[in-house]
């Protein structure tokens, strides 16, 4: 078996240095330029490319099998007439030589992107990647960061915030005058940076237009109840801010946290009612039958406000932040309900207990409505 071992230089740094032609073939050929090469330039990797072709060789014939050392280059003005260079100096190495398979020497991966071209024509039977042991990991570490800076979109994610940071920090600690403070916001800024692209929020906002657009040509009256349910969501902010204004000094934070949501809870429902109905229109109006997620919907908005209504409730009353729930005095025919004060877990309770009812009702009526009930199977006698 004739085994061609080529060392390949696509830069053409051989050649420039020997300064003679390519294809150079034979072992004392190549060994003469090793040590010609390797005399004008000991730094040149090449000549470990080469003295590790010239180590193949070797091996081979040891194996008892035909083996022939070659240098290609492509020494040449450009990159596509480079490779023709190498392409062309192949094909003469095929036809002197004849080989049945051959072994590619490379010391770069751009050296290495010329296998393909070898290999269209002749047998590859191995790629033996030459790197100077004390230069593996710079190598290894420019050729990631030579990929990384040929993604556009890579550097767009990672360079710019980066650059962005030590544009700003230095003016962040000219204008406090705190070290501190400057890694604070700007730590702040970076986590806002990850959340949002880590949630997917510029995709979304990215296709936020053009789901508009459509929205607003197609006449969806989901988008009149977005509006209104926007409104309704500030107006629930507003209050719980006003309500959690209106507690104690020296209250803690979870307590400000409770009576916000005690106060903006029943808006924030009215909200989601407000979306969930446009929602169900829309359906309603797009396809011939509902679907029981969309009908069970509005009920489990007002079974969650129910329910945290009640524990905020709870919680603010046991703290002493809010008086005790009264049942007014009833009249109703000849029944009459005198005036009942409730306790907190007799509040706490019925609270829940309503919101499970009306979430057990949403699904028993978004289910008959919707016709995702079993149909019943028996025989007909």
């Amino acid at each position: 078996m004739d085994t061609l071992v080529v060392c390949v230089d696509r830069a053409g740094d051989i050649p420039r240095t020997a300064g003679i032609d390519a294809p150079i073939a034979g072992w004392e050929a190549v060994q003469s330029l090793v040590l010609e090469v390797g005399v004008a330039d000991p730094e040149d990797s090449a000549v470990n490319s080469m003295l590790e072709a010239l180590h193949v060789t070797r091996d081979l014939r040891d194996t008892d099998e035909e083996a022939t050392v070659a240098v290609v280059s492509g020494r040449s003005d450009s990159v596509v007439g480079a490779d023709r260079a190498v392409a062309a100096q192949v094909d003469d190495l095929v036809e002197r030589y004849d080989p049945d398979s051959v072994v590619v020497v490379v010391d770069s991966a751009e050296d290495e992107r010329l296998v393909p071209i070898i290999e269209s024509r002749v047998p590859v039977d191995a790629v033996d990647r030459v790197v100077v042991r004390q230069a593996r990991d710079i190598e290894s570490t420019y050729y990631l960061l030579k990929q990384f800076l040929a993604d556009e979109e890579l550097r767009q994610t990672v360079l710019v915030p980066f650059g962005v940071v030590l544009l700003v920090f230095p003016a962040l600690m000219v204008v406090t005058g705190s070290l501190a403070l400057a890694a604070a916001a700007i730590t702040a800024v970076l986590g806002l940076f990850l959340v949002y692209k880590g949630m997917g929020v510029d995709e979304y906002l990215a296709t936020l237009p053009a789901a508009t657009r459509d929205a607003l040509y197609s006449g969806r009256v989901s988008i009149v109840t977005y509006v209104v349910a926007a409104g309704l969501a500030a107006i629930g902010v507003f209050v719980g801010v006003i309500g959690a204004s209106r507690l104690s000094q020296d209250v803690g934070a979870v307590l400000v946290g409770v009576a916000f949501a005690f106060e903006g809870v029943p808006w924030m429902a009215l909200a989601a009612l407000a979306a969930s109905a446009g929602r169900l229109v829309d359906e309603a109006i797009q396809n011939d039958r509902l679907r029981a997620a969309y009908l069970n919907l509005p009920f489990g908005v007002v079974a969650v406000g129910l329910v945290v209504r009640g524990f905020s409730a709870y919680i603010l009353e046991r703290a002493g932040q809010l008086g005790a729930f009264t049942v007014p005095r009833l009249d109703v025919g000849i029944v009459t309900v005198n005036q009942l004060q409730l306790t907190p877990e007799q509040r706490l309770a019925m609270f829940v207990l309503f919101g499970v009812v009306i979430s057990v009702v949403g699904i028993r009526v978004a289910s008959s409505l919707s016709g995702d009930v079993e149909p019943d199977r028996r025989p007909i006698e």
